[in-house]
């Protein structure tokens, strides 16, 4: 039996790959101040296996098409939350949405999260939203002498809390409000549930001062319950009861 030369065999595993391909359309809304005051949606097309994300297109653009693509990404794992943006109109990280799961058969459109100023292409400028994340004190407050050891709490004690642990500060919920598209000013749901982390924790001593924070008319007062966030959470947080919680405790003081 003849044995395979490394042509041969290049051009099976070339063969094997490229069947697994298919043609899709990015549509990307495009912006450039430099250029024009006005965003332009322009398309590109590329063939891709339709297992990959839709940040693999992304690279594929910018490392192929146009070096100019602009956008955020880091660990490319859904941990850093660098990368939200907004694909076929709904807020997402682009490193765990798969080709295949957003009918790729049309135009896949990417653009900017909502409500933060666009510095250019799909990045946004996120001084506004860190700030809101700083002013309701996303830290442990206690009194007294630092223990010698760790703090201790219950596993029922750290469960109050714990889906407000998992948030990335991606501001896709955030982003995914209509009352933030409306009014920059609002504390946003990132900062309350980052907010609701720490009142609920036993540990700490500063609740009541948070809640004199979110009870500021640019405070939780202001949601109106659409559940935008929630559905726009990649981590799967309950960013509305949340919030929820966060209102009920302002009202009876207890938490």
């Amino acid at each position: 039996m003849a044995t395979p030369t490394m042509d041969k065999l290049e051009a099976l595993e070339n063969d094997s790959t490229s069947s697994h391909l298919i043609t899709v359309t990015f549509r990307i809304r495009r912006f450039n101040p430099e250029i024009s005051a006005e965003a332009v949606w322009e398309d590109f097309q590329l063939e891709i296996d339709p297992k990959e994300r839709v940040l693999d297109g992304l690279h594929k653009i910018k490392w192929e098409l146009d070096g100019t693509l602009t956008f955020r990404r880091s660990c490319a794992h859904g941990i850093c939350g660098s990368d939200a943006m907004r694909i076929n109109g709904k807020n997402r990280l682009a490193c765990k949405t798969l080709i295949k799961d957003i009918n790729p058969e049309k135009p896949i459109t990417v653009e900017a999260i909502k409500g933060l100023t666009v510095l250019k292409d799909l990045v946004v400028d996120m001084d506004p939203f860190f700030q809101a994340y700083r002013d309701v004190m996303p830290f442990l407050v206690t009194k007294g002498n630092e223990p010698t050891r760790e703090r201790l709490q219950s596993a029922e004690d750290r469960e109050r809390f714990d889906d407000t642990t998992k948030c990335i500060l991606c501001a896709a919920c955030t982003s995914s409000c209509p009352v933030f598209w409306n009014d920059g000013q609002y504390f946003g749901p990132a900062a309350i549930v980052n907010a609701h982390r720490f009142i609920f924790d036993s540990r700490d001593e500063a609740g009541e001062q948070r809640l004199e924070i979110l009870n500021d008319r640019d405070g939780v007062w202001r949601c109106r319950t659409t559940f935008n966030c929630t559905d726009a959470c990649p981590r799967g947080i309950e960013v509305t009861k949340a919030i929820q919680e966060v209102k009920r405790a302002l009202i009876t003081r207890r938490y």
